[in-house]
């Protein structure tokens, strides 16, 4: 399990921040309850309803304990597009960290995207835009499939339905910068890069978190190629853990992973 591999790797590390403490309290407090079942869970100062309290405690991790979205910046009103939004923690994150920032979030799945509007409006996390869209590359809408936690996904087949969308470029293109850019959007990701590949001059940083999926090509080339051609220094990082990937790579189905990155792109 994910949680005892990081556990054993950073106890130390963890136990010396008060959100890596935390982290250690809602793993032995929440993560052990049947998953896919929706309840509330109180966090530092907030109190979110979640779809599945395993999935929220890997958020916690990345985005409060592991920081995996700070950046810095030297403008007194960021601008943060955050597309893949989910249930709302990384938008709690980037106001309580970019206090004066100017952010649009987007949401594909209908049902997410309720949930993350209970928790700004609960928890008073003001001042966001919310686009209940798919960043997409035209705005003639996706067929999404629904997971089972609290994420769709382009390539899921289960629960497929047509969601509406946006063109990501249009919005980089209204924008005279961009400070962060995040791109969470399940396998998505790699047509809507292509289709903004002129148009990331004015982003500072970029967090995407790239997915493959069995029965469809692997694009970490295509993506990495944008990024140089468009001048982002970049670091890639996994949480897998695949002790023999010549063996362990035999999965089964259209709609499983066998590959998801992190990847961390910025200017110099």
């Amino acid at each position: 399990m994910w949680f005892f591999r990081y556990l054993f790797t950073n106890l130390y590390r963890a136990v010396q921040t008060s959100n890596g403490r935390h982290l250690l309290w809602l793993f032995f407090r929440y993560a052990g309850r049947p998953r896919h079942q929706s309840g509330t869970i109180p966090f530092l100062r907030y109190r979110f309803q979640v779809p599945d309290a395993l999935s929220f405690v890997w958020q916690f991790k990345e985005i409060f304990a592991d920081e995996s979205y700070r950046f810095q910046t030297d403008s007194a009103e960021p601008v943060i597009l955050d597309c893949g939004a989910n249930i709302g923690s990384s938008l709690a994150y980037f106001r309580q960290n970019y206090p004066k920032s100017r952010i649009v979030a987007f949401e594909a799945d209908p049902d997410i995207g309720a949930v993350l509007n209970q928790n700004l409006t609960s928890n008073r996390i003001e001042g966001i835009e919310v686009v209940n869209k798919a960043v997409w590359i035209n705005e003639g809408g996706i067929d999404f499939g629904s997971g089972e936690a609290d994420s769709a996904s382009l390539f899921s087949e289960t629960n497929r339905r047509r969601v509406p969308s946006v063109r990501l470029r249009d919005y980089l293109l209204r924008e005279l910068h961009v400070d962060m850019l995040k791109i969470d959007i399940e396998g998505a990701e790699t047509d809507v890069l292509i289709d903004c590949r002129d148009a990331l001059a004015h982003v500072r940083n970029l967090f995407i978190e790239y997915h493959a999926y069995i029965g469809h090509p692997q694009t970490l080339g295509t993506v990495v190629q944008i990024l140089e051609e468009n001048g982002f220094r970049y670091y890639i990082d996994s949480n897998q853990s695949r002790v023999r990937p010549f063996i362990n790579h035999r999965y089964r189905g259209n709609d499983v992973m066998d590959l998801q990155l992190n990847i961390f792109a910025y200017r110099p």
